[in-house]
């Protein structure tokens, strides 16, 4: 009918969480909704966020943000913390995790908290082969962790195993229980899953196919909790595979479920928004989308870039501020640094209402923890801009802006004794791409995204930028050409490239902006 409203709630836009949040996990207590995602080599780790709405989330912090709790000390690119998942129980919260490649120990863990806030405990370390672990919280009073392993019967072979769960005693008790490997013969990377109770029987939710375009949800379900399961004959429940390349999201998949108090059902899931070719600098995002049921069994999708809003009261949060003026106590949650850092080379104390980066001769190129205090890229086009003071020391030390993708593949606009560069690190390769001489004093450094074209810009004066050579191309920020499971950073930077090192170098301030 001409005029019709296109949706029977005001939209929503996708994804809910922009950047890098890939493998989200909800859960529900009262009218309140807490998410949790991976984040890798990157610290403070598990980002946890509190909605009241499903769409609108304000950050709460972090699960892991102290030094001791967890070692992420060497831990190689998109290796790190691996698909938190979050549940509730008896007041309690449980995040469990797995520590994949670890250089002190690496597996499977979980942590509690009576306030989503924090604190948080330290990690309790739980037995068990794989990834992907979940907390499934029966209403008889037992409870049960499922996770992924790898079999070797062929490559990307994996199954779902099941143990009970001693909440008391923070261990995994009784037999172990085989009870998934895929939806269909030759199923890849079967992971991913979460188990619920719904009408009466035991709903388990799967990825599949792997976490590029051929991702996948998956569903089976069972009479009792170790099984047998029977596949959803519609599996999967949700996927893009089919849509072709072209489609604005894509790598629909492991997917967790939350009932609202008004009796809806949504799905949280990850994605990727690829421009400029299939390229998803980005990253894997939040994603939401709705579930309904067909003769027992969830049936979603696809995920569109506008949906109708759940039946909820619509609750948003004070928006972010887009610049970040230095002048709290402690770094916002949206900052964080690769790897977990053992030296305080970091302050927001010594020059107030600037942050301090020390001058250190840890690089981006190495597998450590180098003076860098970054943020996700949220938005294909965009600008990052920040003011900064610094006199290098020697010819080795320089500080500025940096994009970051891992320690092979990087863009550093920065200030060294020569004055201004921008280096692209391709394969392990640094090249200057541009050069400029710069007076003494402050200097203004920025970078102007628009798709994969990345202008870098300076200025000596405040608002008179000009642009620092040619765009650069923003594919190499990619993981389909670094490699790994993370989208791009930006940050601070500060280095002496491996050399003795003594200086700081200060930033009155980071503006990041879409456009």
């Amino acid at each position: 009918m001409p005029g019709k409203p296109p949706f029977e709630n005001p939209p929503f836009e996708n994804p809910v969480l922009p950047g890098c949040h890939p493998d989200p996990s909800i859960c529900r207590v009262g009218d309140d909704f807490y998410l949790v995602t991976s984040s890798f080599e990157w610290f403070p780790g598990l980002p946890i966020f509190h909605s009241r709405d499903l769409v609108h989330w304000r950050p709460l912090g972090h699960v892991l943000d102290r030094p001791e709790q967890l070692p992420l000390d060497g831990v190689r690119a998109s290796g790190g913390l691996y698909a938190p998942a979050i549940r509730h129980h008896d007041g309690t919260f449980f995040v469990v995790c797995t520590l994949v490649d670890g250089t002190r120990w690496s597996g499977h863990f979980v942590v509690t908290a009576t306030d989503p806030a924090g604190p948080w405990s330290e990690p309790h370390r739980l037995e068990g082969e794989g990834f992907d672990p979940s907390l499934f919280f029966d209403d008889d009073g037992r409870a049960w962790l499922t996770a992924t392993r790898l079999t070797g019967r062929y490559k990307g072979h994996t199954e779902i195993w099941l143990r009970e769960f001693d909440p008391a005693g923070m261990r995994l008790t009784g037999e172990e229980h085989v009870i998934w490997d895929g939806a269909v013969r030759g199923a890849i990377w079967s992971e991913a899953p979460h188990l619920y109770k719904i009408g009466g029987r035991y709903l388990l939710i799967t990825a599949e196919g792997g976490t590029a375009e051929d991702h996948a949800v998956i569903a089976a379900r069972a009479d009792r909790v170790t099984g047998p399961y029977e596949g959803d004959p519609r599996n999967p429940v949700l996927t893009h595979r089919h849509l072709g390349l072209d489609q604005p999201i894509m790598a629909t998949g492991h997917a967790d479920l939350v009932e609202t108090a008004r009796g809806e059902w949504w799905m949280v899931l990850l994605a990727v928004r690829p421009y400029g070719g299939y390229f998803a600098n980005l990253g894997r995002e939040t994603f939401l989308t709705p579930v309904r049921w067909e003769d027992g069994w969830p049936v979603a999708g696809p995920v569109e870039p506008l949906h109708a809003m759940p039946d909820l009261p619509e609750h948003r949060w004070p928006a972010e501020p887009s610049c970040d003026h230095f002048d709290a106590p402690d770094l916002a949650p949206c900052w964080n640094v690769r790897r977990t850092p053992r030296k305080h080379w970091w302050t927001l104390t010594e020059r107030p209402g600037h942050l301090r980066l020390r001058v250190r001769p840890e690089s981006l190129a190495d597998t450590d923890c180098p003076s860098f205090v970054g943020r996700r890229q949220q938005h294909r086009d965009f600008a990052a801009f920040t003011a900064l003071d610094f006199v290098p020391a020697d010819e080795h030390a320089c500080a500025g802006l940096a994009l970051v993708q891992n320690e092979d593949f990087h863009v550093r606009h920065v200030l060294g004794s020569n004055g201004l560069q921008v280096v692209r690190r391709e394969q392990g390769i640094d090249t200057v791409l541009a050069e400029q001489p710069a007076p003494p004093g402050r200097v203004y450094l920025g970078v102007e995204a628009r798709g994969q074209s990345y202008q870098m810009r300076y200025a000596v004066e405040p608002g008179r930028w000009q642009s620092l050579g040619d765009p650069v191309d923003g594919r190499l920020l990619s993981s389909e050409v670094a490699g790994g499971f993370t989208g791009a950073y930006l940050g601070m930077y500060a280095s002496s490239q491996g050399h003795p090192a003594d200086g700081v170098a200060d930033f009155a301030w980071f503006e990041y902006m879409p456009l």
